[in-house]
């Protein structure tokens, strides 16, 4: 769960991971509960997946919370920051990480399907913003969750590079606004990584993974450790004079 030559950095602080049960969120949750966070692992319908994760952190000690709010709801996700923050009594640290994909070209995309993707993927972690901004305290940290398929378009993704490419804008408008207050606000933008998002995608196309590896310098898909470790430095105060960056964490994949 971590370096333990880390561990204790967020001590006393509380985080708030949006799709916290599996995938990145999960390794994220529990990087940040290593450092010293107490966490709030947000789901929306995977529950037992999240009550493990929240076991997995508090059999090493530490503190978590389970909530389920649907990151695609304004109402629910102004009731996860306010049932995390009785919880807690406090808010330092946010990452919203829940997303949804599909993969349709252009004319198939219904707009059921591009309300569903953006209400998720953007709607969604720009309320959470909203509320972070009123309940974080100075010197807090917000991590949105981006991908590298914003800066490839790959085909049959429209709606999906076009929500996180708004999250991205959203990103660096909440970070000037909130800079004053040292409030840092930053994007990750993802490369395939090892979840079940990537697996989904790889049975729609079989020949996926080999074509993402053959364009990664670094040889692999990624790991959701490999995210996680990313995100942790970029709630610490180490990453204290970063704000408003969209940062690739792909191994160089183009």
């Amino acid at each position: 769960m971590g370096d333990d030559r880390l561990a204790g950095r967020l001590n006393g602080k509380a985080a708030i991971v949006t799709g916290g049960s599996r995938g990145i969120g999960r390794a994220i949750a529990l990087r940040l509960a290593a450092d010293g966070a107490a966490v709030a692992v947000n789901y929306a319908h995977a529950e037992a997946p999240a009550r493990e994760v929240a076991q997995a952190i508090e059999e090493r000690g530490g503190q978590a919370a389970v909530i389920q709010a649907d990151m695609g709801s304004v109402e629910q996700v102004r009731r996860l920051f306010r049932e995390a923050t009785a919880r807690f009594g406090r808010i330092d640290i946010v990452v919203n990480n829940a997303a949804t994909a599909m993969q349709k070209s252009i004319v198939e995309t219904s707009e059921e399907d591009f309300e569903r993707v953006f209400g998720v993927n953007t709607r969604g972690p720009y309320f959470a913003m909203q509320e972070a901004a009123r309940v974080l305290p100075d010197h807090g940290r917000i991590v949105n969750i981006s991908s590298g398929a914003t800066t490839v378009g790959f085909a049959g993704q429209s709606v999906y590079c076009a929500s996180k490419a708004a999250l991205e804008q959203l990103t660096l408008v909440c970070a000037n606004e909130l800079a004053s207050r040292q409030i840092t606000v930053n994007a990750v933008l993802v490369g395939p990584t090892e979840t079940e998002m990537f697996g989904n995608l790889e049975r729609t196309n079989p020949a996926f993974r080999t074509m993402i590896v053959s364009r990664t310098p670094m040889g692999r898909i990624a790991d959701p450790a490999d995210i996680a470790d990313v995100v942790a430095f970029l709630a610490s105060d180490d990453a204290r004079w970063i704000t408003g960056q969209s940062i690739r964490v792909d191994g160089g994949a183009r």
